[in-house]
């Protein structure tokens, strides 16, 4: 029970990531509360995690009052919030730079590197009232290396870890610990969709290369990656702030 009597705030939360650590963290004590826009979504998490220490939000993750709205009902239901994961994000599209469409480009930031900057705009005084916490932002290989066609997913994927350090450098007098965790691919619909953006007709092959470059061998399951979120967010790791950590199979060794 490393999350007893803890809150916790996951973005992203109905994705297969975001539910996985959803079903986690509860089972360690946490009372969960999960934020998507997709309310279908958030209702099957809620469903198939079943415990009532989780409930979820709707909200666009992208908008000021949605976030400020989003801490409140955390405060509201819980008492307060302990920890937040900066966990939605979404791939782009996958083209040259000389093709990408600006639209495109402008979406991919807003959703992973404007979003996490207006949840801890609006988590930080909660939690400096809580006493301290933890903020975990999901960056991804892609912070710390570049893949051909996804400039803007990459763009995106830097910049958080500058947030990232930012906010540790500010939030330590406040007990506030901010990091980053920085999986390899991982089995979910969004590593599919940049296989066939790669290769439309040899998604499979991509998939076979792409393994072939981790050293473990395979993609990460959506457990290993909640699991290195229930370090970040325990007390486990309580002399733990302005590091990039990496999930990765030993794929960026």
């Amino acid at each position: 029970m490393r999350l007893k009597n803890k809150v916790a705030i996951i973005t992203g939360g109905g994705g297969v990531i975001g539910r996985c650590i959803g079903n986690l963290f509860s089972q360690e004590g946490a009372n969960v509360l999960l934020a998507d826009i997709n309310e279908d979504a958030l209702k099957k998490a809620c469903e198939e995690i079943g415990s009532n220490q989780v409930s979820y939000f709707v909200g666009d993750v992208t908008s000021w009052k949605d976030n400020q709205a989003m801490v409140e009902t955390a405060v509201e239901r819980y008492g307060g919030v302990d920890v937040f994961l900066a966990n939605a994000g979404i791939e782009g599209q996958v083209a040259p730079i000389t093709e990408y469409d600006e639209d495109r480009f402008d979406q991919t930031m807003a959703i992973n590197v404007k979003a996490p900057f207006l949840g801890l705009k609006a988590v930080i005084p909660t939690m400096q009232q809580r006493g301290g916490g933890s903020i975990v932002i999901t960056s991804s290989i892609a912070g710390v290396s570049a893949t051909p066609g996804l400039c803007a997913y990459g763009t995106s994927k830097h910049a958080v870890i500058g947030l990232m350090r930012a906010a540790a450098q500010e939030c330590a007098p406040m007990k506030i610990r901010v990091n980053t965790i920085n999986p390899a691919p991982v089995y979910s619909r969004m590593i599919r969709s940049i296989e066939e953006g790669i290769s439309p007709d040899g998604a499979d092959d991509v998939r076979t290369a792409m393994e072939a470059q981790i050293p473990l061998g395979k993609y990460a399951e959506p457990n290993d990656i909640a699991r290195a979120m229930l370090y970040m967010a325990s007390d486990d790791s309580e002399y733990v702030t302005g590091s990039v950590h990496m999930v990765d199979g030993g794929m960026t060794s």
